[in-house]
């Protein structure tokens, strides 16, 4: 029988981290699960000697992609197709899981059966490499406050991210599957199509989800919200004006048109006042000197005789 849940790790020339996932999905509560472990242009040997390490037996299940042949979007797609399960969550190899993670977004998706999926409250947690060994730094709450995952919110901004993510593996019969013409924002794109007809559930409270981040890491240790951050704002305006297109063609260019005008006068509008407070500051500084230039200059006097 298949599993009801298949994790997909993506992994790249990180054995630490991928033996940290590893040890991730192995203390999950929830156990009726399948991973396939995509090693992306990394060393095989290493990856399987660390597959091997873990223990998983039939559980697991590792694919090598050529060096150059891969990238995020054709490492997730490469590791759902390769599962049976019910639900599938993407677990990069950096990021982590509260060992109730996918008992509860399991039990979320199982009561609620129009949700396509569910995510749940994410922490992000600071890492610096001290040592050779990655140790936590800090803490803090991703959209703290955040209680439900809305169409709107998500056309602004990301709202989530894929270790908090659970979904139904059948959407991509529905919505197609990550776009890998992308090389980044491959998960917003997809929550984007999922929200279309769908809701996307929220598990709030305590967090489920740890998005690790390492800002001043480059490389291979580098996340992707840093490393990849010019394709991140590159992708991101490739979506929008993909969704923009899809609009323009069905509906004429009449509401953009009028919406870029409005834009234009908005932003001169902010550029303008912008200018006059920041003139007004120095006219006060201005004043505020003139204003105390003779106390100023009886300072300076007394601290010359003081010093003679």
């Amino acid at each position: 029988m298949p599993a009801r849940a298949g994790i997909v790790v993506r992994t790249r020339q990180r054995p630490a981290f991928l033996r940290r996932a590893l040890g991730d999905i192995a203390a999950q509560r929830f156990g009726d699960w399948r991973v396939v472990v995509v090693n992306d242009g990394g060393d095989a040997a290493e990856v399987d000697a660390l597959v091997e390490e873990a223990g998983f037996g039939d559980r697991v299940r590792v694919v090598h992609i050529a060096p150059g042949d891969g990238g995020r979007c054709i490492a997730a797609n490469t590791g759902v197709r390769a599962l049976d399960t019910e639900y599938v969550v993407l677990h990069d190899d950096d990021d982590r899981w509260h060992p109730a993670f996918l008992e509860r977004t399991v039990a979320w998706l199982d009561a609620h059966a129009a949700h396509a999926a569910v995510s749940a409250a994410t922490e992000i947690v600071y890492e610096e490499n001290h040592g050779g060994t990655w140790v936590e730094v800090g803490r803090a709450p991703f959209w703290a406050g955040m209680s439900r995952i809305s169409l709107g919110e998500m056309m602004s901004v990301n709202r989530a991210v894929p270790i908090s993510v659970v979904y139904r593996r059948r959407l991509h019969d529905e919505i197609g599957w990550y776009d890998e013409t992308l090389d980044a924002v491959e998960d917003w794109d997809l929550y984007l199509r999922m929200l279309r007809g769908h809701e996307i559930g929220f598990l709030a409270g305590e967090p489920l989800a740890f998005w690790t981040q390492r800002p001043d890491s480059v490389g291979l240790d580098a996340n992707s919200m840093f490393g990849l951050a010019a394709e991140h704002a590159r992708d991101d305006a490739v979506v929008r004006d993909r969704a923009l297109a899809e609009w323009v063609q069905r509906e004429g260019p009449g509401l953009p048109l009028y919406l870029a005008s409005l834009q234009t006068q908005l932003a001169a509008h902010v550029d303008y006042a912008v200018d006059r407070l920041r003139a007004e500051l120095r006219d006060d500084v201005r004043r505020e000197i003139d204003a105390h230039q003779p106390l100023l200059s009886r300072v300076r006097r007394l601290r010359s005789r003081l010093r003679r």
